[in-house]
């Protein structure tokens, strides 16, 4: 009798021999999923399995025991792939069983253990902060604990442990790192979870120019290890204007070209009311050009995909003999020979244009745009691992639905140098020490030099409409600690559940996390969230106001 044997390392075939009559009676009583222990002699295989990494051996047994007889499965687990996600989460213990799933959990275990080693080696002290902290501001959703001892009052779960690792720089503990978990109540998509895994770094008395290269050497490590591929050091540097401008995004894909063009120069005094209406209000037209022609559903398609951004509309043009499209009528001579120069149009190409009286607008839906052409006339080069800084983001950012200016990484980024006198009389323009690692793509980290003077860190505060009072009572910890002496500092923050997705071949940081939650916020393993009974609720001092179920 042959039976398959597996592990987190493969399979393996046992032979039972009919005279061997203990452990071929047991091995009779087997049922797939059946947990064993076999004991034997390892030996050649007489039909060779090239299909098997261990397809050369296989095991005679001389005893057999059975620890557990599996039941039918509710899935199978080969199956699980081709099941709604919503299963595979509910049986995940089962769903892990796959080689691909454990592949994934082994690769982020890797990742774990060379981001110790290597922060290690660096000089960095592994510190852990605290899981119970105070509620305050940083821009998403907290998950509050209340507590039993304390009536009506909460902690927050941390969203990042952004003020313990600037306290632990005034600590004197010049190198911190930790791999640590963040709670955001936000809403789910396939890149966020409401916990996520960060490795969070902290550094003092460095500029981004000595900064860099450390996390650099850490990303050239896990390359080489992980995916066994080098990569050259040191990685570009765009700024975050020029990645705007050029690509429609400050995560830019490098990887491929159909760069944006900015076109306003070309249509200053045109005749077409889109246009001169756009320009007159201080708009932006902006305009790619790609090979390639496209059927009406298509372009149907694309002009949604970029309303999706706020683009009010696309125009649409082809290179034939000459230019032609609806648009095409309402443009002089001069306005058509001037773009297809700036466009480098050639016949059987498309130009697609977007117009908006908001600049970032025209930017982010045509950039969006450019990616997907990417992916739909597979123009990426999937094996090029293209890796870049992008820096000098702006401090703020005007919300105009909050009718208030916002931190665009968080309150606690410092201006560039060459602002901190003025960035609060003229925010919109000012710059900040920021700067996020983008691979392919896809941004995998994200830092900042920190704000160190107390007297910085009240003038960003009232930038952002938190008063004085307000600001001593949410960020006491950090502005009192500032009076005793604090070291300039700067840090980043790897996003390791995207980092290892990205480096197993997945879109979704589900298939890198042994136990997520689900598009809706669920564990369906063991049914969480859920009720609790009222003694329960009335230890911790909770009364509910929700109308009941049913």
């Amino acid at each position: 009798m042959f039976v398959n044997v597996r592990d987190r390392f493969g399979l393996t075939q046992l032979v039972i021999r009919p005279d061997n009559k203990d452990a071929f009676a047991a091995a009779e009583s087997l049922r797939r999923e059946s947990v064993i222990e076999a004991k034997g002699k390892v030996v050649d295989r007489e039909q060779k399995n090239p299909d098997m990494p261990t397809g050369d051996v296989e095991v005679v047994v001389d005893q057999l025991k059975i620890f557990s007889l599996a039941e039918p499965l509710p899935v199978e687990y080969k199956d699980m792939e081709k099941i709604t996600e919503d299963s595979r989460l509910k049986y995940r213990y089962l769903d892990m069983r796959r080689p691909e799933m454990q592949k994934n959990l082994l690769t982020r275990h890797k990742v774990y253990s060379i981001a110790h080693d290597y922060f290690d080696k660096e000089g960095f002290v592994e510190i852990e902060t605290p899981g119970l902290a105070k509620s305050t501001p940083e821009g998403a959703r907290d998950y509050l604990v209340p507590s039993r001892v304390h009536e009506g009052q909460f902690f927050a779960l941390p969203q990042s442990p952004q003020q313990y690792k600037q306290l632990l720089m005034v600590s004197g503990l010049d190198r911190y790192m930790q791999i640590v978990k963040c709670f955001r109540d936000e809403d789910l998509r396939a890149d966020r979870q409401p916990e996520f895994t960060q490795i969070d770094i902290e550094c003092s008395f460095l500029e981004p120019d000595e900064f860099f290269p450390i996390i650099e050497g850490f990303m050239k490590r896990v390359f080489k290890e992980v995916k066994g591929a080098d990569i050259e050091t040191p990685f570009p540097r765009m700024p975050y204007y020029e990645a705007m401008e050029r690509f429609g995004i400050d995560r830019p894909d490098t990887r491929f070209g159909l760069e944006l063009s900015k076109l306003n120069d070309i249509f200053k005094g045109s005749d077409f009311k889109v246009f001169k209406d756009t320009l007159d209000n201080k708009g932006s037209i902006y305009g790619i050009a790609v090979e390639g022609e496209f059927s009406r559903k298509e372009i149907g398609k694309f002009e949604d995909h970029v309303k999706i951004y706020g683009a009010k509309g696309l125009v649409n043009l082809k290179m034939g003999d000459e230019l032609e499209g609806s648009v095409a009528k309402f443009l002089s001579d001069k306005e058509k020979q001037d773009l297809i120069a700036q466009l480098g149009l050639k016949k059987g190409m498309a130009a697609f244009l977007v117009a908006d009286h908001k600049h970032h607008v025209c930017q982010t839906a045509l950039g969006e745009l450019r990616l997907l052409l990417g992916r739909q006339l597979d123009l990426i080069d999937v094996n090029k691992n293209n890796l870049l800084w992008v820096v000098d983001f702006p401090l703020l950012e005007f919300d105009e639905d909050a009718g208030r200016h916002v931190a665009v990484h968080h309150p606690f980024t410092s201006p560039k140098a060459e602002f901190m006198e003025n960035f609060d009389k003229d925010p919109g323009n000012a710059l900040a020490d920021a700067y996020d690692l983008v691979w392919n793509g896809v941004e995998i980290a994200g830092g900042s030099k920190r704000i160190y003077q107390r007297d910085v860190q009240q003038r960003v505060f009232r930038l952002l409409g938190i008063s004085d009072k307000e600001a001593e009572e949410k960020f006491s910890m950090l502005l009192e600690a500032f009076k005793y002496g604090a070291p300039p500092h700067l840090g980043i923050a790897f996003g390791l559940d995207r980092l290892v997705a990205l480096l197993t071949g997945n879109e979704s940081i589900r298939e890198v996390i042994a136990f997520p939650k689900n598009k809706t916020c669920s564990a369906l393993l063991e049914g969480a969230p859920s009720d609790v009974d009222s003694p329960q609720l009335k230890e911790l001092h909770i009364k509910l106001d929700i109308a009941k179920k049913g």
